[in-house]
């Protein structure tokens, strides 16, 4: 039995990954995918009382995105590793000091995608006077958006380990970044806060967040002339169904999306080898695509399961 732990469990990213799970463990009569995460937001101690709780259901193997590093893997990690409970990270890897806890790590490569993400913005839009960059992030702690908000600011001004301040004309706004901790209500909130700024910033949220809220659209739609004409900029990771109906009306400028699916499926592959056969992963990261969709192309740009 293979636990699939996402950072959120009502989250269709996550979802998406224990459909790959599945289509993968079919193959095995006796595997079998559960999937399982913290309700509503990023919440670290939420994430492992789930996995706690996986472990006495009796789960062979773990496929998990990480929230908090340093908090997964003194709370529970280290007591899998000792139990010979073989661990997968997907979307969200470890921290490199704690890369002892996983065999390997499935999924995007953060930095290039936060380079992607701020190449985009380079590369297509032209800063107006006084505007700046907000980015909006969800746990303050989480590895992978991290890394994600540090390929945004090399891509834009040659260094990530700071605030833009100007650098190359760019700068990130005062208030920013904004960290939602993938609460759907407060994401929405923060962008249409940002979006009401005297001069908005081009905004660049580095996961779905506010646009996983059901009243995205509702919300938005009174900014859609702006969004057109390229007075507000929304840039968004992800390409979930209900984004990409968004982006398709024009309620976004531009997503920029992950393979959830395929990291399901190559992470209960990797498991299962170690399982059944002591197969150790032939590396440490597994790096696998992504993709850009724009209004024009929503319909057609990805597939999703």
């Amino acid at each position: 039995m293979l636990g699939v732990v996402g950072k959120t469990k009502n989250d269709s990213f996550y979802q998406q990954s224990f459909k790959g799970c599945q289509a993968y463990a079919v193959k095995y009569k006796n595997v079998r995918c559960i999937y399982d995460g913290g309700m509503d937001f990023q919440n670290i101690r939420a994430q492992v009382s789930v996995v706690k709780k996986l472990v006495k259901q009796g789960i062979d193997g773990l496929l998990i995105a990480t929230t908090d590093s340093h908090f997964l893997v003194k709370e529970v990690l280290a007591s899998l590793k000792e139990e010979n409970i073989p661990v997968i990270t997907f979307d969200s890897d470890l921290l490199p000091e704690h890369a002892e806890y996983r065999l390997a790590y499935v999924g995007t490569d953060n930095f290039a995608f936060g380079q992607a993400l701020g190449k985009y913005v380079k590369n297509n839009f032209v800063l107006r006077a006084e505007q700046s960059i907000c980015i909006q992030s969800g746990h303050p702690t989480t590895p992978n958006l991290n890394e994600r908000i540090a390929g945004i600011r090399f891509a834009l001004s040659q260094q990530k380990a700071n605030k833009m301040k100007g650098k190359q004309g760019w700068r990130e706004h005062p208030s920013c970044p904004m960290f939602s901790l993938g609460k759907r209500d407060l994401a929405l909130e923060q962008l249409e806060s940002v979006l009401n700024f005297r001069v908005p910033p081009i905004f660049i949220a580095v996961a779905g967040f506010a646009q996983f809220n059901e009243n995205y659209m509702a919300v938005i739609e009174p900014y859609k002339k702006q969004i057109d004409s390229g007075e507000l900029i929304v840039v968004s990771a992800d390409t979930e169904p209900m984004q990409l109906q968004a982006l398709a009306q024009g309620l976004s400028s531009i997503n920029i999306g992950q393979k959830p699916f395929e990291m399901g499926k190559l992470g209960a592959s990797l498991l299962i080898d170690y399982i059944t056969k002591q197969q150790l992963p032939d590396k440490s990261h597994y790096y696998l695509g992504f993709h850009h969709c724009t209004p024009e192309t929503a319909t057609t740009c990805t597939t999703n399961y």
